[in-house]
């Protein structure tokens, strides 16, 4: 009920709205926890003017009833039973939301694996009757209007999973899988980020959430499991051979070509992903080309070093290469 009472609320205040706001809610979990805020606030606030309203009565306008019986009634009403009833509704609405923030999803929804890991995502798609993860990094697109649920790990330290407008926030703690339920309202691109220190470049370990129509998240998915077809282009040949050559296989995996390695994040489809390194910069060619030579400048402390022996021309090919892989 609370959330009716202040959907217009939040509705007013432009300056909560935002791709990273918890207070502009699109999607069902989110709403819920956004009511819960803006109510704690409100609550918080009666009682901080109430509080300060006696204390200027006692102080400034009856000072003579220190220590009058009539004093103590006021301070004790005031004081101690007030924020006693109104803390202790917003801890039984507060406790009230859990059952609905963990509803189960229906057999046979789609599950998202998420494995976080130093500085990056692993997003695994488990589609109903598929037996092989379909492996992205990075970003996560979801269908609108249907809960999904996400399977959340790690791979070495704590990480936590955290997507303001759709739900709160969930540790992800090695050696053991927690759960989340995603659902957003409407199409639309929202940032999420890891929110619990995981040493170095934590600051710059963000994430995107792409909700979709279900027709296009279906053509997406169905495009996303392929493997990269045979580059056409002379450019582009040359671009996978130095690719190949230069040792990048050894990390990351490129499905239909030679490149197989796990350690970094899987490059199959990346040239249409809606950003790169973990959601701190745009995705085209120029920015590719700068993380492959800079990313040490770009996100210092990441595990992959800079490739600055690249010359100009091989730079540039080897970065075309990347952003075909569409």
């Amino acid at each position: 009920m609370g959330r009716w009472l202040l959907l217009p609320l939040w509705g007013q205040l432009a300056g909560c709205r935002g791709i990273q706001s918890a207070l502009a809610p699109s999607g069902t979990a989110a709403r819920e926890i956004a009511a819960l805020w803006w109510s704690m606030a409100v609550g918080a606030f009666i009682i901080y003017v109430i509080v300060l309203g006696i204390a200027f009565y006692a102080v400034r306008i009856r000072p003579e009833r220190h220590g009058s019986p009539a004093g103590y009634g006021l301070i004790l009403g005031g004081g101690v039973a007030l924020p006693l009833v109104v803390l202790s509704t917003l801890l039984t609405y507060s406790f009230s939301l859990g059952p609905t923030l963990r509803q189960p999803v229906a057999s046979g929804a789609l599950q998202i694996e998420v494995i976080g890991k130093q500085w990056w995502w692993e997003i695994r798609y488990l589609p109903p009757g598929q037996k092989q993860p379909i492996v992205s990094a990075n970003e996560v697109h979801i269908p609108i209007g249907e809960p999904v649920e996400i399977l959340l790990k790690s791979a070495d330290v704590i990480h936590s999973f955290w997507v303001p407008p759709l739900a709160g926030k969930i540790d992800m703690v090695p050696g053991r899988t927690n759960r989340l339920v995603l659902q957003a309202d409407q199409p639309g691109t929202y940032r999420g980020q890891c929110a619990e220190y995981c040493g170095g470049p934590h600051a710059l370990m963000a994430f995107y959430v792409i909700a979709e129509t279900p027709k296009n998240f279906a053509l997406w998915l169905e495009q996303e499991a392929q493997p990269v077809k045979d580059r056409g282009s002379p450019l582009l040949m040359r671009g996978q051979r130095l690719f190949i050559n230069s040792g990048c296989g050894t990390c990351h995996t490129v499905r239909g070509t030679p490149a197989g390695g796990r350690f970094g994040p899987d490059l199959t489809h990346v040239g249409r992903r809606y950003s790169l390194a973990a959601g701190i910069l745009p995705n085209n060619i120029g920015t590719l080309a700068g993380w492959v030579a800079g990313n040490q400048i770009l996100k210092p402390g990441n595990k992959m070093p800079s490739f600055n022996t690249f010359e100009g021309e091989a730079l540039r090919t080897l970065a075309a290469y990347l952003e075909s892989l569409q």
